[in-house]
C-alpha cells in the first residue's frame, strides 16, 4: 500500500506558499490546553510546529503533537538531539509514526546553559544532520542503532533549521547544504529581524541553488514588549535583534501592537524575496498574537 504523504509534503511539492505556526507545549500535563491551541490554529496554517523543551521543561513534544493531530491539525514534531541518545531518538520516531505523525523537524536544540534546566546534562550523541540521514532511510539501513533495517518504517517529511545570523557565513552554508543532502525537505530559519543581514545570507544561499532543493521558510518571531525583546536578544550569541528594533518596541505606547506591526512589516518585505516559500509565526508569550498575524496573512496562505 503506497505511503500517504503529509499535507505539508504535498504543499512543498506543489510549489505553493507555506504558512506554519509553532507552539510550546504547556508546563503542565493538561491536554485540554493543547487541544485549545490546536483548535485556535485550525484552518489558519498548513501545519503546526510543536517545539521540544525549547525554553524549559514542558509536556513532551510527541505527546503534544499527537494531541494536535487528534484535533485535525497536522503537526510538525520537533526532535532535539540535546536530550536523547540515538536509541531514544529512533525509538521516538517509530512511536511518532505509529501515532500518524509524518513531519519531523530535526534540531540540535538550544544549549541547556541558556535554559532554566541549565544543571541538566546534555547528550548530543548525534547531531541534527545525522538524525536527518538516519530518519530518511531506516527501512533500508538502521545501522545507527545496530540493526539492518526497521520493518514498517516509511519516510517522514523532514525539516531542519538554518541560522542566517551565524558567522562566518562561508562555514555555515556547507553545513546547511549537508542537511539538505541528508534529507531535509524544508528549512525553517531562525527568527528574522535584521533584513539587511538576511539579504546577504539569502544571496549566498541562492547562489548555491539551495532553494531549488528544499523549501525555505522564514521564521517570524513576534516580540511584544521591550523587555521580551531585550531578553530574547541577550540569550543569543549573535546580534539577531538590532538595537533599532528594541528601541522602537520599547518606546511604543503598546508593545504588543507595535510587535504585531513590525512582524507584518517584515512579512511584507520578505514576501517579495524570490525563492522564499513561506513563513512560520511564533509568539510563545501570547499565542493570540500569532493568530492575529495569521488572520492578517489570509491572502498569503492560499
Amino acid at each position: 500500500m503506497p505511503h500517504e504523504k503529509s499535507n505539508l509534503q504535498k504543499r512543498i511539492e506543489s510549489g505553493n506558499r507555506i504558512v506554519l505556526a509553532e507552539i510550546a507545549p504547556p508546563q503542565s500535563a493538561d491536554s485540554s490546553l493543547v487541544r485549545a491551541l490546536a483548535k485556535n490554529f485550525s484552518g489558519k496554517v498548513h501545519a503546526l510546529g510543536v517545539c521540544d523543551n525549547r525554553e524549559g521543561v514542558r509536556m513532551s513534544a510527541m505527546a503534544a503533537a499527537s494531541i494536535v493531530l487528534s484535533e485535525g491539525v497536522e503537526p510538525v514534531l520537533h526532535m532535539t538531539t540535546r536530550d536523547r541518545n540515538r536509541t531514544a531518538l529512533i525509538s521516538e520516531s517509530l512511536g511518532a509514526q505509529a501515532m500518524g505523525i509524518k513531519n519531523v523537524l530535526c534540531t540540535s536544540g538550544t544549549h541547556q546553559s541558556l535554559l532554566p534546566f541549565h544543571a541538566a546534562k546534555n547528550v548530543y550523541d548525534i547531531d541534527a544532520t545525522i538524525l536527518l540521514q538516519s530518519l530518511k532511510g531506516l527501512e533500508k539501513n538502521a545501522s545507527i542503532v545496530g540493526e539492518k533495517s526497521i520493518d514498517g518504517h516509511v519516510p517522514f517529511c523532514l525539516g531542519a533549521v538554518a541560522s542566517p545570523y551565524a558567522d562566518p557565513i562561508e562555514l555555515q552554508l556547507p553545513r546547511l547544504a549537508q542537511k539538505i543532502f541528508a534529507g531535509a525537505q524544508f528549512i525553517i530559519t531562525q527568527p528574522i529581524f535584521d533584513l539587511d543581514r538576511f539579504n546577504i545570507w539569502w544571496k549566498e544561499v541562492s547562489n548555491r541553488g539551495l532553494p531549488e532543493k528544499a523549501a525555505f521558510i522564514a521564521g517570524i518571531r513576534v516580540l511584544i514588549s521591550g523587555e521580551s525583546a531585550k531578553a530574547f536578544a541577550e540569550k543569543r550569541p549573535v546580534p539577531m535583534v538590532p538595537e533599532s528594533f528594541i528601541k522602537r518596541i520599547s518606546e511604543a505606547q503598546s508593545g504588543r501592537k507595535e510587535g504585531i506591526k513590525m512582524a507584518l512589516e517584515t512579512i511584507e518585505k520578505l514576501s517579495g524575496v524570490d525563492g522564499l516559500r513561506g513563513f512560520e509565526i511564533v509568539c510563545d508569550d501570547d499565542h493570540e498574537v500569532a493568530i492575529e498575524i495569521l488572520e492578517s496573512m489570509k491572502s498569503k496562505i492560499g
